[in-house]
């Protein structure tokens, strides 16, 4: 009996030895290519650029990072903190400015992508001494409740009667052989990408009717 316990163990401690032995050489093997792959997490040096443009009328020549955005650019360096950060992936439009004549959400443009553009934020419509039509509007309609999104809704809206002026149709033209109408309808539709949580959406439409010109 005892030879066959002995017997029993010695077979349990041979089979954990060889199972062991199998097992360090792919534990080692597998040393270099966690090395390998911490290596390439490396972080690496960011490349420079040097990007001129004009903003609200002054010219700026700036290094920044290729990765830079527009807003941030426009945010951290140039300090106009007017244009804000909202959801950082163009859905709300807290960030619209005007470029080259054209709204944009800066969240999602480079800051490279803009060498000798033309950009207008909400501190080159408007001062509090001398307001823009369109912010005078805001606040005469009570057009923003927190304020947040009110300097993006301005730059889009002032290119929204900018849009319509020249014809560009919407997703809610009738017509595209004739100037869009300047309805509500088409002002809505147009102001779709700029998100107020605040609901303040009728006195906004208020707000660029007026502007506008059109008959209330």
């Amino acid at each position: 009996m005892d030879d066959i316990d002995t017997t029993r163990r010695d077979l349990l401690i041979a089979g954990a030895l060889t199972a062991t032995a199998a097992a360090v050489p792919t534990v080692a093997g597998a040393q270099p290519a966690a090395a390998t792959v911490t290596g390439a997490a490396q972080p690496q040096t960011p490349v420079s650029s040097k990007v001129t443009l004009k903003v609200n009328g002054q010219q700026h020549s700036v290094a920044v990072d290729t990765r830079t955005t527009l807003l941030d650019l426009l945010r951290e360096q140039l300090h106009l903190t007017g244009t804000k950060k909202g959801c950082d992936q163009g859905q709300c439009g807290a960030c619209t400015v005007i470029a080259d004549g054209r709204r944009i959400n800066s969240c999602l443009s480079l800051a490279v992508m803009h060498e000798n553009a033309e950009i207008t934020t909400i501190e080159g419509l408007g001062t509090p001494e001398k307001m823009h039509p369109m912010q005078a509007a805001f606040v005469k309609h009570d057009g923003y409740q927190c304020g947040y999104c009110t300097p993006g809704q301005i730059c889009s809206a002032v290119s929204v009667l900018d849009e319509i002026r020249k014809g560009i149709p919407s997703h809610v033209t009738a017509d595209l052989t004739k100037r869009p109408p300047l309805t509500e309808l088409e002002i809505r539709e147009r102001m779709s990408g700029n998100i107020c949580r605040c609901g303040a959406y009728s006195n906004i439409v208020d707000a660029i009717v007026e502007v506008s010109g059109r008959p209330a």
